[in-house]
């Protein structure tokens, strides 16, 4: 198999437009470079094909955004957001996913945003280390949201610090029983945020003075039918807690009804907490932590758009490293404990 301007550019360690542009004998690329990536060329007896001509030439005015899945409604928001800043500047968005059967793997190792597109922004990616090499050099340009890589932009939220400013709101209002609603412990994509949300909880309660226990811990797989199930275990202890920390709204608002079904009166028997601000938490008066997940996107748009005016596409130094801001909305779903030992069945 002939070799593509993919695998010079790896072999080069650049990106293909920089790889593109020494090709050409285009300026903006330093005599250094130039020189490895004529060598790397020569090496594997490189042969430029149209595709490669055309992406230094001109752009695609493309962008692939990638994502774990794109049903659930963060993933939604995200691209709306995304899409909304990248239609204004006159760029498409090409949304893919890792989704289904051996999704990761596959789309390691065909890389379909490949000579598409200007630019890649990964949202989530669940990938290992060297999967995340992989995708990355396999781009002309790339800006990360939810995982950081040193050698390209990226913006995250601080989803330890969040999770224990929700804790803390819970334990400053006097609960000693406060129950987790988090992600399951064997989840296949090994998604990071659930388990930095719980590290956040169990942090503010060492703050607090508490010891965390076993039986509050619950997986709520990050849906209202899981938030549900793990409110009616929670239900089911013989010291039920009087607060939950759900590490999603969805999941708040689905340990909510099942709560409210049972008889109890929220927040004189419950507190409840969320995360994310979902649009259906002010309706239903739920006390959660905002992070504006359609701005997340927006911003990671115009970190992408400046990265693409950048020449090659390569980041300033340092290489920015963003933290979305989060804060507490407090509404009707908190306040102190029951008075007493709490309720019973």
């Amino acid at each position: 198999m002939s070799a593509t301007i993919d695998d010079v550019a790896r072999r080069a360690k650049v990106s293909v437009a920089t790889v593109s542009r020494a090709l050409r004998g285009l300026p903006n690329v330093a005599p250094s470079t130039r020189q490895r990536v004529l060598h790397a060329a020569q090496e594997l007896d490189y042969v430029a094909d149209p595709s490669a001509s055309r992406l230094a030439g001109g752009r695609t005015h493309t962008v692939a955004l990638v994502v774990p899945m794109l049903g659930q409604w963060f993933y939604s928001r995200i691209f709306s957001g995304v899409e909304g800043v990248l239609a204004a500047a006159g760029f498409d968005v090409l949304p893919l996913t890792l989704s289904g059967p051996g999704g990761r793997d596959r789309f390691v190792s065909t890389l379909p945003f490949r000579k598409r597109v200007d630019a890649l922004l990964l949202v989530d990616a669940p990938l290992r280390e060297e999967q995340l090499d992989e995708v990355l050099n396999g781009a002309p340009c790339a800006v990360t949201v939810g995982v950081c890589h040193p050698d390209h932009p990226s913006l995250q939220l601080d989803n330890v610090g969040a999770a224990r400013l929700a804790v803390g709101h819970l334990t400053g209002l006097g609960h000693r029983r406060v129950a987790l609603i988090g992600g399951a412990p064997d989840d296949p994509f090994g998604f990071t945020a659930p388990v930095e949300r719980a590290a956040g909880y169990r942090q503010a309660l060492a703050d607090a003075g508490l010891a965390p226990a076993a039986e509050l811990e619950v997986a709520g797989n990050f849906s209202l039918q899981g938030g549900a199930e793990a409110m009616q275990r929670l239900l089911t202890l013989d010291d039920p807690p009087t607060a939950v920390f759900a590490c999603s709204d969805e999941m708040a608002i689905g340990a909510l009804q099942v709560a409210q079904d049972a008889g109890l009166r929220v927040p004189a028997n419950l507190s409840i907490v969320g995360f994310d601000d979902h649009e259906v938490a002010e309706f239903v008066g739920l006390t959660t932590i905002r992070q504006d997940v359609g701005g997340l996107g927006e911003r990671a748009a115009q970190l992408l758009l400046e990265l693409l005016d950048q020449p090659d596409g390569t980041p300033s130094a340092p290489v920015p490293h963003l933290f979305q801001p989060t804060r507490l909305v407090v509404r009707r779903t908190t306040g102190p404990p029951p008075a007493g030992t709490g309720y019973r069945w």
